[in-house]
């Protein structure tokens, strides 16, 4: 049996928000975009990534109040890149916020930066 993962879905405030986000700031290519009246199915991706987000609208009060709280506080996205000078600086012009310099650790080089709906996540470049 094969498996992979296809998939995540991330909270967002609007379809709006997220796909100026990860299309717009990020660079992501959008892949699939389907209305379906009630929802939209919005899938975008790191071009050549195998994993996509659904881009998922929060609807519920439960949902809302875990925008941004999905890793409860950590780092719980990693992008990966094979050039984290120029990703860095691509972001940072597109106003990313990194909340620290970059750092260079035995395992590559590595800088958290958040969302504009409060997950963190780590830009790295392995080793």
């Amino acid at each position: 049996m094969t498996q992979r993962l296809s998939t995540l879905s991330i909270l967002v405030p609007t379809y709006e928000e997220g796909l100026a986000f990860f299309v717009d700031q990020l660079g992501f290519d959008l892949i699939e975009y389907t209305d379906q009246g009630h929802k939209r199915w919005i899938k975008v991706a790191p071009k050549g990534a195998e994993t996509a987000f659904l881009i998922a609208k929060a609807t519920t009060p439960e949902q809302v109040a875990a925008i941004g709280h999905q890793g409860g506080g950590r780092v719980w996205l990693i992008l990966e890149t094979d050039d984290f000078a120029r990703d860095h600086a691509a972001y940072i012009a597109a106003g990313i916020t990194f909340e620290e310099d970059p750092r260079h650790e035995s395992y590559g080089t590595v800088a958290v930066f958040n969302d504009p709906f409060g997950n963190r996540w780590d830009l790295i470049e392995f080793a």
